[in-house]
């Protein structure tokens, strides 16, 4: 029963972490670039987290099987390989199924195989742990993004364009702020949540201490 028990909180531990205490965008601030470029939507946003859940998950799996294989010297080069390979699958199922969002994500689906976050991942978790786990730690960074980018997405959507997933939401006499749906509306948004969610962290260190 003691196993068990410290397993479950183990695993509780890489997901809070994963999604809260070291979000990937809010609190390690990695990924910036897919962030600030497809988040002008929300179908875009949930799109890209999805995917990339599913790359972190199945490359960190993979490369904790692999870790004992692979020499130190290539290991970097060897990752990107594994990686490139879920990406390849994931941009191929896009492509047949969801063809409109394929055209809005554009080149930052193949541009999964350098996001910052699946190679740390990679190097600092899945190549140190056993592979279940990696994939806990793999879907806990995915969903962690995937909830930040939607977070974004939402409000420069519903500012941007009055509308959320394509639905209008603000009515037909809103004014939407254009600003919100280009690049400068981007950096706005996210120094205004990366704000908070410090303000927040530290608040409750603050209590816990």
């Amino acid at each position: 029963m003691a196993k068990n028990k410290t397993k479950s909180v183990s695993y509780l531990n890489i997901l809070k972490d994963g999604i809260i205490t070291k979000n990937p965008i809010f609190i390690q601030l990695l990924g910036m670039c897919p962030t600030l470029a497809v988040t002008t939507s929300v179908s875009n946003g949930i799109g890209m987290g999805l995917s990339a859940t599913f790359v972190l998950i199945c490359s960190n799996f993979f490369i904790s099987v692999l870790r004992k294989f692979i020499p130190s010297k290539i290991r970097i080069a060897s990752y990107i390989v594994i990686i490139a390979g879920f990406v390849s699958t994931v941009e191929m199922v896009i492509k047949a199924w969801l063809p409109e969002l394929s055209k809005s994500l554009g080149l930052f689906i193949p541009l999964i195989v350098v996001n910052c976050i699946i190679l740390a991942r990679a190097e600092a978790f899945a190549s140190k742990n056993a592979p279940i786990p990696s994939a806990v730690d793999g879907f806990a960074c995915g969903i962690g993004f995937t909830l930040a980018l939607t977070i974004i997405s939402a409000i420069r959507e519903l500012l941007g364009n009055g509308s959320l997933l394509g639905f209008n939401i603000m009515g037909e006499n809103f004014s939407p702020a254009l600003l919100m749906i280009l690049p400068a509306g981007g950096f706005l948004v996210l120094g205004f949540l990366i704000a908070i969610v410090q303000f927040i962290m530290s608040k409750i260190e603050e209590r816990s201490k």
